[in-house]
C-alpha cells in the first residue's frame, strides 16, 4: 500500500473570480495534508521529530480538472516516492472529491528538508522519522 489518506475541506474564500479553487489555496490544502501525515499521525506512530521541523525545498504542481468548495471533502492520497539523508519527497493525488471514484483533480509533489529552527539549519533524518516515512514509501505498508 505505501498511502496515507485524509481529507481536506477547501473553504467558499479559497475560490476565485472563475469558481474553483485558486493555486495558492490549492497548495495551502496541500500543507494541510501534509500537516497531518507529518504531525499528527507521526506523533501517533512514535516520529514526533518532524513536527519539530521541516522546510519545502521544491513544490510541484498539476492540475487535471478543477477543484471546488461545495461543503464536501477532497480525499488527499499521499505516498513517499524517496528518502535520503536530508530530504524525502512526498506524492499528493487530491480527488475533486471524498472517495477514491472521484477524480483526480490535483497531483502535486514536495521535497522536504527536516530543518532545526533552533539552530536555524537543515539536520539529518533521523532512523525513528526515515522508519516512519518508510512505511509510506511507494510499496510500503503503510499500516
Amino acid at each position: 500500500m505505501g498511502v496515507f489518506v485524509t481529507e481536506v475541506r477547501p473553504r467558499w474564500s479559497d475560490m476565485d473570480l472563475y469558481g474553483h479553487v485558486n493555486h495558492a489555496n490549492t497548495v495551502t490544502l496541500l500543507e494541510e495534508a501534509r500537516v497531518d501525515l507529518l504531525f499528527r499521525e507521526a506523533a501517533l506512530r512514535g516520529a514526533d521529530d518532524l513536527a519539530r521541523g521541516v522546510v519545502v525545498a521544491r513544490l510541484t504542481v498539476d492540475y487535471r480538472a478543477p477543484l471546488f468548495a461545495n461543503g464536501s471533502g477532497l480525499r488527499v492520497a499521499m505516498s513517499v516516492r524517496e528518502i535520503r539523508a536530508a530530504y524525502f519527497v512526498l506524492d499528493y493525488q487530491v480527488h475533486t472529491g471524498p472517495t477514491e471514484a472521484d477524480p483526480i483533480g490535483v497531483t502535486a509533489s514536495t521535497t522536504l528538508a527536516p530543518y532545526d529552527l533552533v539552530g536555524a539549519k537543515p539536520r539529518r533524518i533521523t532512523d525513528t522519522e526515515r522508519d516512519f516515512l518508510a512505511a509510506f514509501h511507494s510499496g510500503g505498508n503503510g499500516a
